[in-house]
């Protein structure tokens, strides 16, 4: 069962009403989906996660409550899969530790080809006893999609795979040393960095994860691999992005910043990006951009993230326009401009924040990094992960592995309980 609550003995004889177990099972699907987008939200903190995490664990308990009955209807929506529909079925089969269920969620997963997100959600989701046996059979099949499904499992629960981890990275899938490279990298195993070089690996998404797991784990010479990536279009762009400009000094960013900027089609990730490099010197551009509705809010975000400035804590913002205007880009190839990634931010209100800038700016030296209004720190970040908003959290656990290298990836999408719980452990 979750932490957020206990199906009571007393349940068991109760009969089950098919509408309301039904309706468990929907709910779990539809709040998967939702959550999905809330874990990148620049809106999003943890405090309303945890409310929302609530909610998915209450429906949680119902279908665990209805036992069978709650596996059948689970069954009938595998007519048509999705990955939120996988996570809910392979999250109740683990809960009720029905173990054909299990293994029929994974090979649905491996037919249909895109239910991976939801089968590691759905691990990443539930205890860690309960995947004992299971994480093991994973690592070891005969499968290579198993095998990557077993890495991952691994890396969201921060446990280290042992030797299955040796092996995957001279695996002759591409699939599975990509993701071994990945595991690797978030777990801190600084002991094989010398297994996988980006400069040898043939497979561009494993040329990709070498570089992330090796910059992670301390060698900054590898930050020019993921600043090659920048000009690709893929998935990995945006981690590659983010990455590279943490992990380079600021003079460094400066100059990648600039020569995306020839591309008027990156309009957002410059702004992004100009929040992430954390110097001051942004801030003018920032607040000139805040006057156009198509880049107010990421312009707010990036001021936000340099200064430390909650718009509407502070009372910065202003009301939304009654027309919308998206960032100039219609460019669907283009994977640096997310349309959705301004959704929930608050509307900056140009005048008062020229007030506050004029008030403040003293704290602030220009070629300095900045992260959240202060200088990058480990306390700092801590302070970040239990009180940011989540796109600010994800840098913050990026930062602890960089500022010490070998610690392992606070993982910021598991369930807020859980990382609760890990975070007021950390000083």
């Amino acid at each position: 069962m979750s932490p957020c609550g206990k199906v009571a003995s007393n349940n068991v004889n109760r009969p089950i009403i098919g509408v309301i177990v039904r309706q468990h099972v929907d709910e779990i699907a539809i709040l998967w989906n939702v959550r999905q987008g809330l874990l990148t939200s620049g809106a999003v903190a943890l405090r309303h996660l945890g409310r929302f995490d609530r909610r998915l664990a209450a429906h949680q308990d119902g279908c665990v409550t209805a036992a069978h009955a709650g596996l059948r209807f689970l069954t009938e929506r595998m007519i048509d899969p999705t990955p939120a529909s996988l996570f809910a079925a392979m999250l109740i089969a683990l809960e009720m530790r029905t173990r054909d269920r299990i293994f029929d969620c994974l090979s649905i997963a491996e037919a249909v080809g895109e239910g991976k997100t939801g089968i590691i959600s759905a691990c990443g989701w539930v205890e860690r006893d309960l995947l004992i046996g299971v994480g093991h059979d994973l690592l070891t099949a005969a499968s290579p999609f198993l095998q990557r499904i077993g890495l991952s499992v691994c890396r969201v629960h921060v446990t280290d795979p042992g030797t299955a981890m040796t092996v995957a990275l001279s695996s002759g899938s591409a699939f599975v040393r990509a993701e071994a490279l990945r595991t690797a990298g978030a777990l801190g195993r600084d002991d094989v960095v010398s297994m996988f070089s980006a400069t040898r690996e043939d497979d561009r998404v494993c040329r990709f994860w070498a570089a992330w797991a090796a910059v992670l784990l301390g060698n900054r010479s590898a930050t020019d691999t993921l600043a090659n990536e920048v000009a690709t279009v893929g998935p990995e762009h945006a981690r590659a992005f983010t990455l590279a400009l943490q992990a380079l000094p600021v003079d460094a960013s400066h100059s990648m910043l600039e020569s995306m900027a020839r591309n008027p089609k990156h309009v957002a990730s410059l702004i992004q990006g100009s929040g992430v490099v954390g110097d001051p010197t942004y801030i003018p551009w920032l607040i000139g951009l805040m006057s156009d509705d198509g880049t107010a809010r990421l312009a707010g975000e990036a001021f936000s993230l340099i200064t430390g400035a909650d718009l509407a804590l502070l009372d910065l913002e202003r009301k939304p326009p009654e027309t919308l205007e998206s960032v100039p880009n219609d460019d669907p190839n283009d994977s640096g401009v997310d349309m959705d990634s301004d959704d929930g931010l608050p509307w900056p209100d140009v005048k008062k924040i020229e007030t506050w800038w004029t008030a403040n700016s003293g704290r602030f030296q220009k070629g300095t990094r900045y992260f959240v209004g202060k200088a990058v720190t480990r306390e700092h970040c801590i302070d970040v992960l239990k009180n940011g908003y989540q796109r600010q959290r994800i840098l913050a656990a990026h930062y602890l592995c960089l500022l010490e290298p070998g610690t392992p990836l606070f993982n910021t999408s598991a369930p807020a309980w859980r990382q609760q719980k890990q975070l007021a452990q950390m000083k």
